[in-house]
């Protein structure tokens, strides 16, 4: 169903709306916005965490862990926290009805992805905060860079999501098509094991992936050189790609 830009006061009032609706849930501001600081301070709390290490280029695990746990709260708002909401509006009918009123679905689609995106960077800035302050990680030593990678980081989870919910007719099955993702993108993440420290072969796999690129940039701007083009390129190539499935494949109803 083609659908035409909503004026700017009605999409205003959708993204406050829409803003009050996801400030009355605790589970998903926790997940996105709380939880990767949390996963960050346990971490943190275990002295062999703390240790310089000849392996990471003397650098500690806990070093490697704040990009790791920004990436998590990426994560956890594109496939647990978005998909839900939006294939819930479309199984109820709410985009479909939207569609006879000034205010379009579209409206409500971006005010979905300016809410998640604005919740995971404040999650990015709380990581990197408590980082520096609780174990003295070292910030971004090349700022524009760790800006660069972590805005295409964004696009590239919201893209995902986006996929999930596009592919996805029920809330029941994006949360399940979510969760499927979920575990493969927390591991090319480095959730589990560091990209940085894992074998030569399956690293370079794994930069391959959305997030793997993601944190290979993020790791290159840290150490103050501006992200490599063959990261950056994947980030770029991964966010048209899904973009475009994304949009292909969605129904308003």
């Amino acid at each position: 169903m083609a659908s035409t830009p909503a004026p700017a006061s009605a999409a205003r009032a959708v993204l406050k709306a829409e803003a009050r609706l996801f400030a009355r849930e605790p589970a998903a501001l926790f997940w996105v916005m709380v939880s990767p600081t949390v996963l960050l301070v346990i971490l943190g709390l275990i002295p062999s965490m703390r240790e310089v290490s000849a392996d990471l280029g003397g650098r500690r695990v806990i070093d490697l862990y704040v990009p790791v746990a920004v990436l998590f709260a990426l994560i956890m708002a594109g496939l647990q926290a978005m998909p839900p909401v939006l294939a819930g509006y479309r199984e109820r009918g709410i985009l479909r009805r939207m569609s006879a009123t000034p205010v379009r679905p579209a409206a409500l689609l971006t005010a979905q992805f300016v809410l998640h995106a604005a919740a995971a960077l404040l999650s990015a800035l709380l990581v990197t905060a408590v980082g520096r302050t609780a174990f003295g990680v070292a910030l971004p030593a090349h700022l524009p860079g760790h800006l660069v990678a972590l805005v295409l980081a964004t696009a590239g989870g919201l893209a995902l999501g986006a996929t999930v919910c596009a592919v996805s007719r029920t809330q029941k099955a994006a949360t399940a098509v979510g969760t499927a993702v979920f575990f493969p993108t927390m591991f090319t993440a480095g959730v589990w094991v560091p990209v940085q420290a894992m074998p030569d072969t399956l690293r370079r796999i794994v930069e391959y992936t959305p997030y793997g690129a993601a944190s290979r940039a993020l790791d290159e701007a840290a150490r103050g050189g501006w992200p490599g083009p063959v990261a950056l390129g994947v980030m770029v190539l991964w966010t048209v790609v899904l973009t475009g499935t994304a949009v292909r494949r969605f129904r308003w109803e």
